[in-house]
């Protein structure tokens, strides 16, 4: 266990702002700093990094006909836009999905 120090991903701001959301900084987990109990060098030190998670679009909550029924498309949920951070502008943007294209699937 090391001292508290700022943290050197997010510089103490904990993370990233877009507009009125908030993305937490990964190294430090949205706290500002690290060391005493929240130190990222003592996480898995193991020499494989961990198996990355499945995309959203094949979460296992899909294998529940009740869900998948519900929704018509598993990337926007029906609401035919998904959201995208731009981050040259630091915004967030909301685009079309493809289900909302003519011709797709």
């Amino acid at each position: 266990m090391s001292d508290r120090i700022t943290c050197p991903e997010c510089e103490g701001r904990g993370g990233q702002r877009y507009g009125t959301l908030f993305v937490a900084c990964q190294f430090c987990g949205g706290l500002g700093w690290v060391g005493e109990h929240n130190e990222p060098a003592e996480r898995g030190n193991d020499d494989q990094p961990p198996p990355p998670p499945p995309t959203a679009a094949n979460h296992k909550v899909w294998t529940d006909p009740y869900i998948s029924s519900a929704f018509p498309c598993r990337l926007c949920l029906g609401a035919r836009k998904v959201s995208h951070v731009d981050e040259q502008a630091g915004t967030l943007v909301m685009v079309p999905c493809s289900c909302a294209t003519p011709g797709s699937t």
